[in-house]
């Protein structure tokens, strides 16, 4: 990640992450929408149940998603901070939750400062969409020093880096353009540099399940 990143508008770049919220809400906010239609709709009593089993799930979806990407895509307050570990995996298990991978963490701390928790939700974004057909995500935490790495390990039946996401990581914009899928790992990416650290992905095959490895090695 050396080389010169693509550079970006603050104008556009903000376009692009809103479009990026946009996407992951619009679907269980479309479906309460659908819920509520037929809850209003007095022929359709016998549908009424399975209307609020709707609602029910996609509220939930919804506040998970909102509540995730408060942190990750946004600021979630302006001050520095320690966040507990066990609200990082609290909101990356509610969000994926009805994702096809497991989510397997292996911290050994308490805590994570804000700015790398922030990243490291980015990157479990981007680790769970590298298992479409399911696996596993492992996530863990590498000591050096006075210093941690954070490497995850996204194993699981066609397994994959998109190529995009991967020019995105290294700061380079797509063959066509930014949208907002690939947005989300330049951010990660721009997040990283902001604190001298560097993000790096990787694909192994194997002669089981292929494996994807993001790796975020911060300074001392």
């Amino acid at each position: 990640m050396s080389a010169p990143i693509t550079k970006l508008t603050p104008t556009t770049l903000a376009a692009l992450l809103c479009g990026r919220i946009c996407h992951d809400l619009i679907s269980p906010v479309g479906a309460l929408g659908t819920a509520i239609e037929i809850l209003d709709d007095e022929g359709n009593v016998d549908m009424h149940e399975d209307a609020l089993a709707l609602v029910r799930t996609s509220s939930r979806q919804a506040a998970a998603k909102l509540k995730f990407l408060r942190l990750a895509l946004g600021a979630a307050g302006s001050a520095p901070g320690v966040i507990p570990t066990a609200e990082v995996m609290k909101l990356s298990n509610e969000m994926f939750a009805d994702s096809k991978p497991e989510l397997v963490w292996n911290i050994d701390t308490d805590g994570i400062d804000k700015d790398r928790a922030r990243i490291i939700l980015n990157l479990v974004m981007l680790a769970i969409q590298a298992a479409p057909r399911g696996g596993t995500v492992t996530v863990s935490r590498e000591s050096h020093g006075e210093g941690a790495n954070f490497v995850l390990v996204s194993q699981g039946r066609r397994a994959r880096l998109d190529a995009a996401v991967a020019k995105a990581l290294a700061g380079k914009a797509p063959e066509d353009g930014f949208d907002g899928r690939s947005i989300q790992p330049l951010y990660a990416s721009l997040l990283t540099r902001d604190i001298g650290g560097t993000l790096d992905a990787s694909v192994e095959d194997t002669d089981d399940d292929p494996i994807v490895t993001f790796t975020a090695k911060f300074p001392a």
